[in-house]
Order: structure tokens, then C-alpha cells, then sequence
């Protein structure tokens, strides 16, 4: 497959429009603060009568300075001790989930994301660490992951991560070129990237992940493939390269970039052909979308077994684990219901300060939602779908209720994206590149208005 051939740019022309990334089905943009508190109450009540693995999702929002490109949920500071009067509410946070679900209920999988987790000292992470093990009780075998800025971290930081009962590390890197840092305001030498990932090895944090952006500006075919080469000496265990989403209508600070900067769709497609062909070549298998890990990776492996999920950190391993979101912005992802907390950070204090959980939209799923929401995620995750895997196997059921979708699929099927049978499809190696165009032809929520300036271009 060859970026250069006509075909493939004609069909990057015709299906590069904007579409949900599939963290979520139905998405964010269905989250809606006009919600019955009864239901919300309900659900909440119901979780405390089941006994079940979960996972936690700590939203850290502080950032020292401000990336050009970045669209996280975060507050620009330097003062770090606004992070002990996080710490505190989270605290209370924490204390009111704790009564929303059973007692013998064990947190598996943890992770920080940001803004900048890293952002918080040593002490601060220790102390954060301490509020998590008071308030839940942690698998012994926890997959404990953090989001790591390079440029904001030293030994001491990684050390205190160590003792919390960290394992695995997600390293910023976006791209290692001196002239697309200045570009998208982020300057970050790659020495600095090494050294972190050096003193992660030397603590027991083995388990590494690299993130990188494509399609930023400045960046060219031939400097993504050298930030590749880059970071390939470092020996991470996945990688996440993500496509740049320019919405300078939602995301407010890439207004300083200049769009005459950008590559072309053209290019920047060819930068994720490329890692798609190359990282093979060096024991990464490619997982879906923006995601690469070594065949022995648990991610991998959740890949072959079926328990592969997309959640709001992408795609991520234990699907049936109910995510749930702390901290401002923060979101969960429950079976029936989704909520996300307050984005503003005072509101946040204040409902907290009232002993309320402070969710301010929440979505629940209907039963529509819960058939379309495991199609999309099999097309994301399993890269097939089989129709006997609904109505209880009833295939015929199934053409009849999505006879609109079959027949839209048929121009993806004649496009090359996918091949179709009397009981499903597979998405072919083409189709790899529009996984969210195939999984857009099963989304009924496209049509709204809303939903036409929410999202990035699919490619």
C-alpha cells in the first residue's frame, strides 16, 4: 500500500470528514446536564449491591505551561501547591464514590492522566498514593499506569511512583524534531526523554509507553520517520501516535498555531501508513487506529483473546472492567450509564464542599445504545463483525433491523475496506486506515447538528 497511489488519496479525499474517535459509544457529545437525579441515584444504589472489579481514572488537571497543540482538560500554573488542595477534594471524592458501590469491590486497573500528573512533587504523589489505598481496596496484580512529561520529572518523582505501586509509564514525546517543538510550544530535547526512561527502568517502572502526535506543524514525512527511528532506541512496550485534531474553534489555544504550517492530508496520512508498515518490522503489532504494542503486551494479547476495549484512554485491556472517573472533568463509563464530573475547577470545590459527587452531565444508555455500542466496539476492537453475535443469533433478525447500514456498506465493500458474507465482514488491511468511517455507518446519532462541528477529521 502506497500513499503516493491516486486511489488511496482519492479516498482519503472522499472519507476524510469529521467523526467520533469511539472512546465511547454513544459519545461525550450525548452527555447532557439536564438528567433525572433518580436515575443517577438508582444506578448508584444498584452498584453497591454488586461485587465486582473496576477500574479508576484520576484526573490530574495541572499543567506548568501550556502545549499550543494540546486539547486535555487542564489549568495552566506554577504553583504546586494548588496541587495539595486537589489532593484534599479528591480525598472527598473518593469518600463519597466509596458509598456508591460494594464494600468488596477491587480496583484492578489505575491510572493518572492529565493535564500533567507529574505536575504533583514527590510528597504530593506519595500522599496521593496513601488517600487511594485508604479509600479501595487494589488487586495485588493492579495494572497501575501514569501519564509522565518528561521535561517534569526527576528521580525523586519516579521513586514515589515506584512506592504507590506504579508499572507502567506513558511518556510525552509527540515528536523529537527541535523545529516542531518550537513550533507547537513544546520544547523537550531528546535527552531528556531518554534519561526519564532510564531512571523508570532503574526504579522497577518497566513497562513503557511512548506517545507520539502526527500530522503537527512544521512536521514533515521524513521527520515523523526519524522521531520513530527516535524513539524505537528507547524500547518502549507500546506506542500511541495520534492523529493531530486541529479544532481551534473548541480548543481555544491552537488559534497561536499557523495552519499554513500544517502537512497536507496527504502527508500526514502517510506518516501513520508508515509507522503501520515499518513498526512491524521491529515487533509491534498494530492494534487499531493509533495504538502499537510488542506481541508479548498485554495489550496485544487482549487483542487475541477478545478482551480488547476502548475506553476514554483509548484502547486499553480488561473490558469488563467499569471505569470510574475522579477529579475535575473526569469520566465513567458504567454498563448502563455514563457521568463526567464538573470541568470547571471551582465548581468542582464548591459541589464537593456540599458533600455532593460532582458529576455534571451524565448519559444513560438505552437499550439501542447497548446493541450499537457493542457493534462499533467490535468493529474497533475485533476489526470484524459477526452478525450471529446479536438477536441471539438470529442473522436474519440482524439484516432486517440494520438493512440501511448493509446497504451503506456496500460502497465500503466496492471502496476496499471491507469484505462482506451472508454472516458479517472483515475489515481489510486498507480498511485498517477508516476503521471510524466503518464504524460511523452503525452510529444514529450522526445526523444531529451537534454532532457537525464535535469532532476531528477521521483522517
Amino acid at each position: 500500500m502506497s500513499i503516493e497511489s491516486e486511489q488511496l488519496l482519492s479516498l482519503v479525499k472522499k472519507y476524510n470528514v469529521p467523526g467520533p474517535r469511539y472512546t465511547s459509544y454513544p459519545t461525550a457529545v450525548q452527555f447532557t446536564d439536564q438528567f433525572d437525579k433518580g436515575v443517577l441515584d438508582a444506578y448508584h444504589t444498584n452498584r453497591t449491591q454488586e461485587k465486582r472489579e473496576k477500574s479508576l481514572y484520576i484526573h490530574i488537571p495541572f499543567c506548568f505551561s501550556l502545549c499550543w497543540f494540546c486539547g486535555c482538560t487542564k489549568v495552566i500554573t506554577k504553583n504546586q501547591d494548588r496541587g495539595d488542595v486537589y489532593l484534599g477534594y479528591l480525598e472527598k471524592e473518593m469518600e463519597l464514590i466509596n458509598k456508591t458501590i460494594h464494600s468488596g469491590s477491587v480496583i484492578k486497573q489505575i491510572h493518572f492522566g492529565g493535564g500533567t500528573p507529574t505536575f504533583l512533587s514527590p510528597k504530593q504523589l506519595r500522599r496521593l498514593g496513601m488517600i487511594i489505598y485508604d479509600q479501595f481496596q487494589i488487586h495485588k496484580d493492579v495494572e497501575f499506569s501514569v501519564e509522565i512529561d518528561p521535561r517534569r520529572v526527576e528521580e525523586e518523582h519516579i521513586i514515589a511512583l515506584k512506592e504507590i505501586g506504579c508499572n507502567r509509564a506513558s511518556l510525552g514525546v509527540q515528536d523529537t524534531n527541535e523545529a516542531v517543538q518550537k513550533a507547537i510550544h513544546r520544547i523537550q530535547p531528546f535527552e531528556q526523554t531518554q534519561k526519564v526512561c532510564s531512571l523508570l527502568r532503574k526504579h522497577g517502572i518497566k513497562n513503557i509507553n511512548i506517545d507520539l502526535i502526527y500530522g503537527l506543524h512544521r512536521q514533515t514525512f521524513e521527520l515523523f520517520k526519524k522521531t520513530v527511528e527516535d524513539v524505537l532506541e528507547l524500547d518502549p512496550d507500546r506506542f500511541a501516535i495520534y492523529s493531530y485534531a486541529h479544532l481551534p474553534s473548541i480548543m481555544p489555544a491552537q488559534r497561536l498555531l499557523n495552519e499554513a504550517d500544517m502537512p497536507s492530508t496527504g502527508e500526514k496520512l502517510s506518516m501513520l501508513v508508515h509507522a503501520i508498515q515499518f513498526l512491524p518490522d521491529y515487533g509491534y503489532q498494530y492494534i487499531g487506529m493509533d495504538h502499537f504494542a510488542k506481541e508479548d503486551d498485554e495489550l496485544s494479547l487482549a487483542l487475541k483473546n477478545g478482551s480488547l476495549q476502548r475506553n476514554f484512554q483509548g484502547y486499553s485491556t480488561h473490558a469488563e472492567l467499569e471505569m470510574i472517573g475522579l477529579g475535575m472533568s473526569g469520566i465513567s463509563q458504567g454498563d448502563t450509564l455514563y457521568t463526567q464530573n464538573e470541568k470547571d475547577l471551582d465548581a468542582y470545590y464548591e459541589m464537593l464542599d456540599d458533600g455532593r459527587l460532582p458529576i455534571k452531565k451524565v448519559l444513560p444508555l438505552s437499550s439501542k445504545d447497548l446493541l450499537r455500542r457493542e457493534l462499533i466496539m467490535q468493529v474497533m476492537c475485533k476489526r470484524e463483525l459477526d452478525y450471529g453475535q446479536f438477536f441471539e443469533g438470529d442473522k436474519q433478525r440482524f439484516k432486517e433491523h440494520f438493512s440501511d447500514e448493509l446497504f451503506r456498506l456496500k460502497e465500503l465493500e466496492s471502496d476496499g475496506f471491507i469484505q462482506l458474507t451472508e454472516t458479517g465482514f472483515m475489515i481489510t488491511d486498507l480498511g485498517k486506515l477508516f476503521l471510524r468511517n466503518i464504524a460511523m455507518v452503525f452510529d444514529e446519532y450522526l445526523k444531529q447538528k451537534l454532532h457537525q462541528t464535535a469532532y476531528s477529521k477521521t483522517v
